[in-house]
């Protein structure tokens, strides 16, 4: 059965704002086909009638926790998308300022400053979790970097069915511990899930213990598809790896580097890395010798596609950001209040 599903935007001079957003096939499930549809009712008596929750509830024949139990399921499957935009501050302050400096899209998520780095991320990635549908759709493919903040927001993904459309591991994930294939394909799947995509994996080390083996297997056929995919990404999603985060960067804590590599990045003046590739606070990747056993797309692969969403969370990030942004690497940024505001309060 088809319905409709409701835009609610809030604006506080106007107050709200209700569209119809694409139809949405529910579950053949006739469970979940109920649930869904009770749902919609239920959001279009609060959000367009304004009718209280008690009064909902006497209407439907259910009880006040049902309704925000069903109030609660329409926002969490994407049957309800809210949006807040006040003319007081539509962009923020600190928004413009970015994107003056960096000639970036920021969209900067508050976040108390007394948060603690766990907190922080977990809002952050809420927060692009929410609206990651409005940039991906049919036709269309992802490359996503496996991490701690890529496995944050896949456990919120507001679901949208697309068709024809890829999600694209962006490096390896194994190390000499485990092949990395269950965390790094649990990541993609839910982003493949939530959206409807073909999820393509890219099951190799995240770094190769001699260059030579990676480029001679980069040379095989069922590899170099996969490149030629990230070659033609629409979209890179992506965090910043960063040995001095509050919320460790797994690359740093997962068994992938020994001693003596840390020692050559830190040697190699080395603030951070996009999907296992690093990089200097001048933006620069050449010269630092683990670049060449790693599996990450090079920086000239990246910057050819068109959108590049980074999320980062935490001040601790702050070099990592500002390098990222040295080597023009994206295009759009997720970032908490607290370090946007040293971002730009930097010289």
């Amino acid at each position: 059965m088809n319905r409709c599903s409701l835009t609610v935007r809030h604006n506080f001079s106007t107050g709200l704002n209700i569209r119809a957003r694409s139809p949405v096939i529910f579950d053949t499930d006739p469970a979940q086909s109920d649930r869904s549809r009770d749902a919609l009712t239920a959001a279009h008596l609060y959000y367009i009638q304004d009718l209280t929750m008690d009064a909902i509830a006497q209407e439907l024949h259910t009880s006040r926790s049902s309704v925000s139990r069903l109030l609660s399921h329409a926002r969490e499957t994407g049957l309800v998308d809210i949006q807040i935009k006040s003319p007081l501050d539509a962009p923020s302050q600190l928004e413009q300022q970015i994107e003056a400096r960096f000639q970036i899209t920021a969209h900067v998520v508050p976040v108390p400053d007394s948060a603690s780095d766990v907190d922080r991320l977990e809002r952050v990635a809420l927060s692009v979790a929410r609206i990651l549908g409005q940039y991906f759709d049919s036709n269309m493919t992802m490359g996503i970097a496996w991490g701690s903040t890529m496995n944050v927001i896949s456990r919120h993904i507001t679901p949208k069915q697309t068709h024809n459309s890829q999600i694209v591991q962006l490096n390896g994930a194994g190390n000499m511990r485990t092949t990395g294939l269950g965390y790094a394909s649990e990541i993609l799947g839910r982003f493949g899930t939530a959206f409807g995509a073909h999820v393509q994996q890219f099951p190799v080390p995240a770094f190769f213990d001699d260059p030579a083996t990676k480029h001679a297997l980069w040379r095989e056929r069922s590899v170099s598809r996969l490149l030629e995919m990230q070659a033609i990404m629409d979209i890179a999603l992506f965090g910043l790896g960063s040995p001095f985060s509050g919320v460790v960067s797994r690359v740093y804590a997962g068994g992938y580097l020994e001693q003596a590599e840390f020692d050559a990045l830190g040697a190699a003046g080395v603030v951070g890395d996009v999907a296992t590739v690093f990089y200097r606070a001048d933006g620069s990747a050449d010269g630092i010798a683990l670049n060449e056993r790693s599996t990450g797309p090079d920086f000239t692969v990246l910057r050819r596609t068109p959108r590049r969403i980074c999320v980062v969370a935490g001040r601790s990030k702050l070099a990592s950001l500002r390098g990222a942004l040295a080597a023009s690497l994206i295009t759009d940024l997720f970032v908490d209040e607290s370090t946007a505001r040293a971002l730009v309060e930097a010289p």
